[in-house]
C-alpha cells in the first residue's frame, strides 16, 4: 500500500495513525518533499475522476483566486492545477493493489485491507 498525502494534513494523520493501529504495512509519499507522480496522478483522474480529487473544502482551493477556481473544468484543468498546487489534491490518498481510495474513512480502509 502507498499512502499519499501532507504530513501536517489532519486527515492524513488519522489515515496514518488508523493504518499503525492495525498494523497495516504501507508506504508514504509526501506531496511536499517528493512532488505529484504525474503517472500515479494520471491514474487517479481517470480512475476516481477530477471532481474526487479536487479538494475544495481546503484552503489551498480557497486561497485561488475565483478566475483560477472558475478555470478547473475538466480533467486536463484539473491535473494542471493539482501538478502546480499539491495540496489542492483531496488528501489522503491510498493505493491498495488496484483500489484507490481518496480521503479517508474507517469503513472503507478497513474493508480495503481485509482484501
Amino acid at each position: 500500500m502507498i499512502l499519499y498525502g501532507i504530513p501536517n494534513c489532519d486527515t492524513v494523520k488519522k489515515a496514518r495513525r488508523w493504518l499503525d493501529e492495525h498494523g497495516i504495512a504501507y508506504t508514504f509519499h509526501d506531496f511536499k518533499k517528493q512532488g505529484v507522480p504525474e503517472t500515479r496522478l494520471d491514474h487517479w483522474l481517470a480512475t476516481a475522476g477530477w471532481q474526487t480529487l479536487v479538494n475544495r473544502q481546503g484552503t489551498t482551493w480557497r486561497k485561488l483566486d475565483p478566475a483560477a477556481q472558475a478555470s478547473v473544468t475538466d480533467a486536463a484543468s484539473a491535473r494542471a492545477l493539482l501538478l502546480a498546487q499539491p495540496s489542492a489534491i483531496k488528501r489522503p490518498v491510498l493505493e491498495a493493489g488496484e483500489r484507490l481510495l481518496v480521503g479517508f474513512d474507517a469503513a472503507r480502509y478497513a474493508a480495503v485491507s481485509a482484501g
